[in-house]
């Protein structure tokens, strides 16, 4: 979700003023979500890197945060929408921590999507505490320890690195750069996302098998 600062600026607003506008931009793509057969969608709310910037914009985060669990939770229980947050919590403040808790209880039973938030998050961190929570450390552990796979990564605003985000699980993600910014993406933006991502070829590796034509001219 990038782009939030520099949408404000290019206005002559507040940063803070990018990031509420970026809170209706998730739920445009929270609604249409599942229209488009997603069943997973995690999005990055606030990197560990994050804590660097001003003060007074990590408040105003943090703030837009518990508003956003406070005021769409019972949305989500109504449209079936599991909410979950990923990253660390012992450095976010109390309210919040308990705003998140409350979340995810009451979201629980939903089915139709599963809704990650990425919050004090660093792809390295997560992989480092999940290695060292197994007791054997081999790939399918680690699958299983930090959640499923990436099919599709989009990144707003015209960035093209991953920025500490979900690195193992990106290992064979199709990656989307839109140069849009997160706060005027919205539902056609994520559909023109999703047909891109069907419309290539995924091999993991592979190659597709060829059969060999007997009567080519290097074989004479």
């Amino acid at each position: 979700m990038d782009g939030n600062g520099r949408w404000a600026l290019a206005r002559r607003l507040p940063r803070i003023a990018g990031h509420r506008a970026g809170v209706e931009s998730v739920r445009r793509v929270v609604k249409a979500a599942p229209g488009l057969t997603i069943d997973v969608l995690t999005l990055f709310a606030f990197s560990s890197d994050n804590w660097r910037r001003p003060r007074a914009e990590v408040e105003g985060l943090m703030e837009l945060l518990g508003l956003y669990l406070a005021t769409e939770t019972e949305e989500c229980v109504r449209n079936g929408v599991r909410l979950q947050v990923i990253g660390r919590r012992d450095r976010l403040a109390a309210d919040v921590r308990a705003a998140i808790g409350r979340a995810e209880t009451a979201t629980a039973a939903g089915t139709r999507l599963r809704l990650r938030m990425a919050v004090d998050y660093s792809a390295r961190d997560a992989i480092l505490a999940a290695a060292r929570g197994l007791a054997e450390l081999s790939r399918e552990s680690l699958d299983g320890a930090l959640g499923p796979p990436v099919d599709l990564l989009i990144r707003t605003g015209g960035e093209r690195r991953l920025s500490d985000f979900l690195l193992w699980e990106c290992a064979y993600a199709e990656l989307v750069f839109p140069r849009v910014m997160w706060p005027d993406f919205g539902a056609e933006d994520l559909a023109s996302a999703v047909r891109d991502f069907r419309g290539r070829e995924r091999r993991f590796g592979a190659v597709p098998e060829v059969p060999v034509r007997l009567h080519e001219r290097w074989l004479r």
